[in-house]
């Protein structure tokens, strides 16, 4: 019985699941978007959760144990540094999952976890996401209305 035990066990043992986890936090820490497994991103939803609450923190013993899950040092630089910061008004839910559908070799449920707000500074880095087709034609409509006024 699994009573009070927390966490999913992801067919792995605990050794190879913490490694996951932190490949995992490592990876959507420094891309802000990965795609994965439905239950390994909500699963990883948690962790990163608790290490951005730590990058909030700002303080020495709050970067160490960050480092303790996060080897990566210009990955914690970053989470000190910008994310932290982005997120200091926001008492939590950090990230988002959107479900992408099945993959074709296992038809495993795939999903796509982003941090929230990470969007608006992908658009000012890259300047400007691709719009849709929508989007275009109603940029192109609402040009014309105002050259025909």
């Amino acid at each position: 019985m699994r009573h009070l035990k927390s966490g999913r066990q992801l067919s792995r043992n605990s050794s190879h699941r913490w490694a996951l986890m932190r490949n995992l936090i490592t990876a959507l820490l420094r891309e802000e978007k990965i795609q994965t497994t439905d239950p390994k991103a909500k699963e990883l939803r948690r962790w990163v959760d608790r290490v951005i609450t730590l990058g909030k923190r700002g303080d020495l013993h709050a970067r160490r144990q960050v480092l303790s899950i996060v080897f990566d040092k210009a990955v914690v630089k970053k989470l000190f540094d910008t994310i932290g910061p982005r997120f200091k008004d926001r008492p939590g839910g950090y990230t988002r999952i959107i479900k992408l559908g099945i993959r074709h070799g296992d038809a495993a449920q795939m999903a796509q976890i982003e941090l929230v707000g990470s969007e608006a500074a992908a658009d000012s880095a890259s300047g400007g996401a691709k719009k849709g087709r929508r989007a275009r034609r109603r940029e192109r409509e609402q040009k014309e209305q105002v050259a025909a006024a």
